[in-house]
């Protein structure tokens, strides 16, 4: 396990999970929510666990992430920019 690279990819992790939590466009947030199951994904890896990362990779980042974006489509306009 590498220290400096663990800490640069946890940084990276608490950036994006708080910029897609107060995100108000659900466009971005989607997208973001993807690069934090690819970095999970990372730090899976880092730690050794590559059937998980690679589960992440394939499920979190790839599968529930054209999901949402799927569902987003299906969305009325005003819809997207009500809160």
């Amino acid at each position: 396990m590498i220290v400096p690279i663990d800490f640069v990819l946890l940084f990276f992790l608490l950036v994006t999970a708080i910029a897609a939590i107060t995100l108000k466009d659900l466009f971005a947030a989607i997208v973001l929510l993807g690069a934090y199951s690819f970095i999970m994904a990372n730090m899976w890896l880092q730690l050794g666990a590559s059937d998980v990362a690679f589960t992440e990779a394939a499920v979190g980042a790839g599968t529930s992430t054209a999901l949402m974006v799927a569902a987003l489509s299906r969305l009325s306009r005003k819809a997207r920019w009500e809160k």
